[in-house]
């Protein structure tokens, strides 16, 4: 095949052009390069070298390029639209950051370079470092963690390990206590380190129910981990109260910064009493999401908890940074090295290009422009917007059927059914980043979304104009196909895509 072959699926609800997968444009004998050929050699894989063809396609390079663009012309992206994912906090990434990014020195470093030859990395480590710390109140942060459940993990490695140190492994200090509203990742964290994870109702305000937090402290825990603002879009006016007794009980305070871009430059977590956060730098601080680049999920900790931080950590030793290896409190390593040089770079631009005066206004718009959503289309809110599906009900219309008609008008869905506690729930999150035209923009069209569904029209077929319609999502949990097989050739050894 070549890249001229493309089905066209039409209908009465408009034209699509089905791109073929890559290995179905395979044309034997089409390459990009040429190969020398490789004289025959010994065997030294002990019998274990590969009997056929490892299964890749070969292409001409104009076909490799047109399909993968293509395939990005499909895509929607923060360069493409408003993407109101609750919780993701998906801003604008500044295209200053991403070439500062590439400067040499930083984006062609080596993890194993001697340190002597990086030291202006380390110093940009260490500046980055001295920001995170300024801005939370915390006397120590580790950057090694790769993303916010990495972070996550660290954080509570860190309490785990203080508690052993203090040689207490009671039943009592294996408990931690999880909000129900809490990302997902809170109670998988804490069960993977072995800790019994204990729910906190929350209260008709979507807050933390106190009453009933105050009596599960009795007899002692390991942690609370709580998100700050919550997933429910509103601050945690209590939190002071809830940090003072979780101390008093005897255990830590482990917050889950996921929504820190609400309160970043006019609350510093240290003062609320918290002994380790994780910080998102794709989402408070602007470093891009997903295929962007690797994630990076710092975190800080309290005076309590600084001594049990990760190695490696960067000091200073004759006027010259160095990585300390080695540290006996410390509760070892999170991985084989330090972070990701790229988001540090793109994350230290943001931070001295808005100072300290910015990233106030930063949290400051991103809570107006999700009030100015919720009054829009009714209701209060911190960041971000959460919505149910009351409204809907008597339509028949689901919140999948409002997130999948969003398709159609030229939207990324917002996240939906998350959190758990409110039933058919619509999480926005504009962010500081979207100008009123686009806010007017999205409130207009779900406006317009809700009459229709009021007014009985059929959105359970939508999406009708993507390049691919609504998927049975149950079925692909189930019976997942998870490697292409050309067609009467099951046997055939084919990377999965």
């Amino acid at each position: 095949m070549t890249d001229v072959f493309h089905d066209t699926i039409s209908g009465d609800r408009g034209l699509h052009i089905e791109e073929p997968l890559i290995f179905e444009q395979d044309s034997p004998g089409a390459l990009g390069v040429d190969w020398p050929q490789v004289e025959a050699r010994p065997d030294r894989l002990g019998g274990l070298a590969r009997e056929g063809a490892i299964g890749l396609p070969s292409l001409a390079e104009p076909t490799v390029v047109r399909h993968y663009t293509r395939l990005s012309q499909k895509n929607y992206g923060i360069d493409t639209g408003l993407f109101p994912l609750g919780s993701c906090t998906m801003k604008h990434n500044p295209r200053l950051n991403e070439r500062l990014a590439r400067l040499p020195g930083f984006a062609d470093i080596h993890p194993l370079q001697p340190e002597s030859s990086v030291q202006g990395a380390l110093r940009l480590c260490r500046e980055l470092q001295r920001w995170l710390m300024a801005l939370t109140g915390m006397p120590c942060v580790a950057l090694t963690p790769g993303a916010g459940a990495h972070g996550e993990l660290c954080g509570m490695m860190a309490i785990r390990t203080a508690l052993d140190a203090r040689g207490e492994e009671s039943a009592a200090r294996r408990r931690v206590l999880v909000p129900d509203s809490a990302h997902g990742t809170n109670p998988a964290t804490a069960a993977a380190l072995g800790f019994q994870v204990v729910s906190i109702p929350e209260d008709a305000r979507g807050r933390v129910d106190l009453a009933r937090f105050e009596a599960l402290l009795e007899g002692g825990i390991a942690a609370v981990m709580l998100t700050n603002p919550n997933t429910c879009g509103v601050f945690e006016n209590d939190i002071r109260r809830i940090a003072d007794a979780v101390h008093e009980a005897g255990g830590y305070f482990y917050c889950d910064g996921a929504n820190f871009n609400a309160i970043v430059g006019r609350v510093r977590p240290g003062d609320l009493g918290i002994d380790a956060m994780h910080i998102n730098l794709h989402k408070t601080f602007s470093t891009p999401h997903g295929g962007g680049g690797p994630g990076a999920g710092p975190v800080v900790f309290s005076e309590a908890l600084a001594a049990y931080a990760p190695v490696p950590r960067i000091v200073e030793e004759d006027g010259l940074l160095r990585l300390e290896e080695i540290n006996g409190a410390a509760l070892g390593r999170m991985k084989a090295f330090h972070g990701q040089m790229g988001m540090f770079v793109r994350a230290l631009a943001y931070l001295m290009s808005h100072g300290s005066d910015g990233l106030r206004q930063v949290s400051g718009d991103a809570v107006l422009n999700a009030n100015y959503l919720l009054r829009r289309l009714e209701g209060p809110a911190m960041h971000e917007a959460l919505f149910d599906d009351r409204l809907l009900r008597d339509s028949g219309v689901t919140t999948l059927d409002i997130a999948k008609a969003m398709i159609d008008e030229g939207l990324h869905p917002m996240t939906v059914y998350f959190p758990l506690v409110v039933h058919g729930a619509m999480l926005v999150e504009p962010t500081e980043t979207e100008t009123r035209a686009s806010l007017d923009r999205f409130t207009a069209i779900m406006r317009g979304l809700a009459k229709r569904a009021k007014a009985g029209a059929a959105l359970s077929e939508a999406p009708h104009h993507a390049p691919r319609r609504r998927l049975d999502e149950t079925r692909a949990a189930r019976r997942p196909v998870l490697r292409w097989q050309p067609p009467g050739d099951a046997k055939r050894d084919v990377p999965g895509v």
